[in-house]
């Protein structure tokens, strides 16, 4: 059985009521889940005998500036045992822009999470530190939103003196 097929069988007889999409574009294999199943989504991932993915690789976010799920959240997970890489996503309303820390699940989910936070405002719950990594604690905006001006916004950061 491919690697693919397998990820795809276990996640739907584990979690048979969850509205989980499964997609495959140039060879990358995509499963996209509901915000409030990514920490068991995740700890199933990662803990199971025939998938193994222990290694967070990556966690970003898309911001679709229009769209009623503004943000969507790209896990990057990848799995030594069968040297094959998975994305997860999830996506993120702007009305509740937090989800889940998977931090617990991937240590190396930290840091990432912290950088999606400080760029982009997303709250990750239950996360141990989260505050920002770029910007000043007070900065009140954030850089990679799409409505965040391309030049920035005139005296929001102070600039060091020459």
């Amino acid at each position: 059985m491919k690697i693919k097929d397998l990820i795809k069988s276990k996640i739907e007889t584990k979690f048979p009521d969850n509205q989980i999409e499964f997609s495959e574009y140039l060879d990358e294999f995509c499963v996209k889940v509901n915000k409030n199943h990514i920490v068991e989504i995740s700890n199933f991932l990662k803990n199971d005998e025939d998938l193994k993915f222990q290694l967070c690789e990556d966690i970003t976010a898309v911001d679709w500036a229009v769209r009623t799920n503004r943000f969507t959240l790209v896990y990057h997970i990848f799995s030594l045992k069968n040297n094959f890489r998975l994305k997860i996503k999830s996506d993120v309303d702007e009305s509740d822009c937090s989800i889940d820390s998977v931090s617990s699940v991937w240590g190396a989910a930290n840091w990432q999470e912290r950088e999606c936070y400080d760029m982009y405002g997303i709250i990750f719950n239950n996360h141990p530190d989260l505050r920002r990594m770029y910007m000043p604690e007070d900065f009140e905006y954030y850089p990679l939103r799409k409505d965040f001006p391309l030049m920035g916004i005139p005296g929001s950061l102070s600039l060091p003196k020459k």
